[in-house]
């Protein structure tokens, strides 16, 4: 096996793994971190728990290689399935998602959201999870994939399995509720 994959696309590691499923441990390698975090965010679930759903994501991820079609953005594709096992794990505990978000990923809502740059870090992690927790959860998800994950309107608009029209809209309605709460 060559050792050098940083070079290749996602979907041609797709189509390695297809052929050879030793392949697949590089498609975990390079996104473990992230569906990590994102998973974290939008369910509250600690370290732990957050790695046994990532487990689960990346057995689905694995067994739907087959119906993954490469004209699409693997990314996408990868988070809905992240989404979509999150939220079942969230329907099983009957758990309302808390959102525990790091500080420099609060940094970079209120960057973004203008919010005041004087407050300082720990009131405004406890000021943001405030308002990120009282949000509905159309709202959380979509700043969370915007400003922290940072993905555009068409990777949101497939994650979601909403038109980006929708998406659009449900991002400036969550910015609108986010100022609201936040004053």
């Amino acid at each position: 096996m060559q050792s050098d994959f940083t070079e290749k696309t996602y979907n041609e590691l797709v189509v390695l793994t297809l052929e050879n499923q030793e392949y697949f441990v590089h498609i975990i390698d390079r996104y473990k971190r992230q569906l990590l975090a994102y998973i974290k965010r939008i369910s509250g679930l600690g370290y732990e728990d957050a790695e046994d759903v990532l487990q689960e994501v990346f057995v689905k991820i694995y067994y739907n290689l087959n119906g993954f079609n490469i004209k699409l953005k693997f990314s996408s594709w990868a988070y809905r399935i992240t989404h979509n096992t999150t939220m079942s794990e969230m329907r099983k505990r009957k758990v309302r998602p808390i959102n525990y978000v790091e500080t420099e990923d609060l940094v970079k809502i209120a960057d973004k959201l203008d919010i005041s740059k004087e407050i300082e870090h720990k009131d405004l992690q406890n000021e943001i999870n405030g308002v990120l927790s009282k949000l509905d959860k159309k709202y959380r998800e979509v700043l969370v994939l915007k400003f922290l994950e940072e993905k555009d309107y068409n990777e949101i608009s497939d994650i979601l399995k909403k038109p980006v029209g929708t998406v659009g809209t449900l991002i400036n309605r969550a910015k609108k509720k986010f100022r609201e709460l936040s004053s």
